[in-house]
């Protein structure tokens, strides 16, 4: 139904605007620079590269169903159930102008007034420094079909580590699906398993293989390190194994997985220990009903898992809760995660209506959920044995419970701690208008050159202070603030009750690492970027 109201919107709204001339150079340049590129590039994961006119021109016909589809950016949450960080999500505005564009013939408009195409270093890190590099080495895939392989590595940490930020690089991203990561005591346990399986690692989908690998972090290509909020860290134990499992598509049979990296940044002083556990779990008859889970030859099903947060013993009444991530196979079809607390107040988590296994993640709240204990976790879910899910492996076929792409699974993982007072207050992302790629406007140039007009920033480049100033519209609070590329928040200002006229003040970036940033003004429903060079 979301796709379907979709559709009918976008159709709308090209009506209305049918007037507009759409080009590649003043308008979906800087669209797909800011919302694509990480995964469409040369050499990158994305079927074509986004980069320059001509591959966008020859793949347009894919990009406007992919946006009528609401298939890409690949966000499977639905936001108007509960919004999370550092969405991937076009505005209807953007998809308006992509299908108009495409629409109107794919114009190229004046290529020169295009903002500069961006670069990608494929292995670079995106953490500011790293405490470990863990190599999974380089993979020939050999396997006809899609395949999910299992690498250890060995980390020969001889002391518990404190995890602050984890991040994985895929070592050849145009084969890498996606990848989980696990954190594993059992050693033996894996090297029996390798041991058992031909070759470099082990096939097995959704787990390790044991039971008791703790996952740490999911990723897909465009997904940025994962970091945890100040203060808080997941724990690696002493000599503990990471594990990496892989999923190669169909299609990449003979080629190299390049060295896949997993790097650490450990956190320092003390902290508090995040958890992460499955507290949503198909096993237990207790927790999941109908038990057990399973789906009948041509049919549907649905199932209903809860769990009531117990009282913690270290003097806490709370917990907090930093992420959520449902789990289920290719014959799941929707999922629905929430809490109750006591009293019968419902506090959404996340709704994912349209599952896709390909495209499963873990989502961050943008500020942490604190919960007291008697809460009761929920999750409802949705499955589809029938020839209307296309996923479905056999539809003709019992699916049971396990663990290959067959059976099905039902869990929901959560990142969470004992609460403290202020845990509420947090921001891990606030940001409700995201910044453009180099600050370039999609809805024209002459737009662009009348926001930059009403925005001024100088001297710039600069080493030590920059002045902005830009004219106040209307009376209202301005937020200053000094973005990266990747949209990060540097630096935020907060000036409230700004009167009518000119604005200026001055922003230090004596501290700030040599490179290309943006300053981003918002005051009131007007929002103005400009890109800043440090030179250092």
């Amino acid at each position: 139904m979301k796709k379907l109201l979709l559709s009918t919107v976008l159709i709308l709204s090209l009506q209305a605007a049918s007037a507009q001339t759409y080009t590649w150079a003043e308008n979906t340049a800087c669209i797909f620079y800011t919302n694509c590129t990480k995964c469409h590039f040369p050499g990158g994961p994305g079927p074509f590269s986004l980069i320059n006119y001509s591959g966008a021109f020859t793949a347009r016909f894919a990009i406007k169903q992919a946006i009528l589809d609401d298939y890409m950016p690949p966000w499977q949450p639905d936001e108007t159930y509960q919004t999370h960080a550092f969405e991937r999500l076009l505005s209807q505005q953007e998809k308006d102008i992509i299908v108009g564009w495409v629409d109107q013939g794919g114009l190229a408009g004046n290529l020169a007034s295009a903002p500069p195409a961006p670069s990608y270093n494929a292995t670079g890190s995106q953490l500011p420094s790293l405490d470990y590099s863990g190599s999974v080495g380089n993979y020939t895939n050999t396997a006809a079909t899609d395949i999910y392989m299992n690498f250890y590595i060995s980390t020969h940490l001889g002391v518990d580590k404190d995890i602050e930020s984890i991040e994985l690089i895929a070592g050849t991203r145009s084969m890498v699906h996606h990848a989980l990561v696990y954190f594993e005591e059992d050693t033996n346990g894996l090297i029996a398993l390798d041991n058992g399986y031909p070759g470099m690692g082990w096939e097995n989908v959704g787990g390790t293989g044991l039971s008791t690998s703790k996952l740490i972090y999911t990723w897909i290509p465009g997904t940025d390190p994962l970091t945890f909020p100040s203060g808080m860290a997941a724990k690696l134990p002493a000599n503990a194994y990471i594990v990496v499992q892989l999923h190669y598509p169909q299609g990449t049979t003979g080629d190299i997985d390049s060295n896949t990296v997993v790097n650490l940044k450990y956190a320092s002083g003390a902290v508090r220990e995040v958890s992460m556990a499955p507290l949503l779990d198909f096993i237990s008859w207790t927790q999941i009903s109908p038990w057990p889970l399973h789906i009948s030859p041509n049919s549907t099903a649905s199932f209903v898992e809860t769990y009531t947060l117990p009282s913690i013993t270290a003097g806490a009444d709370s917990y907090t809760f930093l992420n959520v991530q449902p789990h289920m196979h290719k014959v799941g079809s929707r999922i629905k995660v929430y809490a109750v607390k006591p009293g019968n107040d419902t506090v959404p988590m996340v709704y994912i209506p349209q599952w896709d296994f390909k495209w499963q993640g873990q989502y961050s709240f943008r500020q942490p959920i604190v919960l007291p204990e008697g809460t009761v976790l929920r999750a409802e879910a949705f499955y589809d044995n029938t020839s209307a899910n296309i996923n479905a492996p056999n539809t003709s076929l019992n699916v049971w419970a396990g663990e290959s792409s067959e059976e099905e699974m039902m869990q929901v993982y959560f990142s969470f701690l004992p609460a403290l007072a202020g845990d509420e207050n947090i921001i891990v992302d606030t940001v409700t208008v995201k910044p453009t790629y180099m600050g370039c406007n999609f809805v024209g140039i002459e737009d662009t050159e009348g926001a930059y007009a009403q925005l001024k920033v100088y001297p710039n480049p600069s080493s030590d202070y920059v002045n902005v100033s830009f004219e106040q519209l209307e009376e209202g609070d301005v937020k200053l603030s000094l973005v990266d590329l990747s949209g990060k928040v540097l630096a935020e200002y907060l000036q409230p009750e700004v009167g009518l006229g000119l604005f200026t003040t001055s922003i230090d970036v004596q501290s700030i690492s040599g490179g290309m940033y943006l300053i981003k003004i918002l005051s009131g429903n007007h929002l103005y970027v400009k890109p800043l060079v440090v030179n250092k």
